[in-house]
């Protein structure tokens, strides 16, 4: 498999797309259509919206083809270190910030890096992984 990777940046933060890892879950496009549309070539307007906005978007990506650096901490970025937090979006994924490496049943492992999402609600066709089919079914937390 090619191993592509698309850099877009505003000049304060760098959008790092890589489409080999998109499950397709809209919901960058969904969430931010002003910088994410997949109609317009390139499909990323990094100008289209504010560093935060843009920051937080790319936060929601469940399958980690969507990552992002500060320029100003570029060399930082670079840096991953071992440390990992695990966070749960209501009513979505498990969100796993840092390095993490995911072995399956057959005893394949797969690293990640910066996040991963992890499904909650069971419906996914990615599974261990959240496609955002969540969305889909109104998948609730149970409260």
């Amino acid at each position: 498999m090619k191993d592509i990777t698309k850099k877009y940046s505003n000049g304060e933060v760098t959008i790092v797309w890589k489409p080999e890892v998109c499950k397709h879950s809209e919901i960058c496009f969904h969430g931010l259509p002003e910088v994410f549309d997949p109609q317009a070539k390139p499909w990323i307007n990094a100008d289209g919206s504010t560093t935060d906005r843009i920051v937080q978007q790319v936060k929601k990506c469940p399958s980690g083809a969507l990552t992002f650096y500060l320029n100003d901490k570029a060399e930082e970025a670079a840096e991953i270190s071992a440390t990992s937090l695990a966070e749960i979006v209501p009513n979505g994924p498990r969100l796993i910030y840092g390095n993490v490496v995911v072995k399956n049943a057959a005893g394949e492992e797969t690293p990640f890096h910066m996040v991963t999402a992890m499904c909650r609600c069971g419906s996914s066709s990615n599974m261990p992984y959240c496609d955002g089919t969540h969305i889909t079914i109104g998948y609730k937390d149970n409260q």
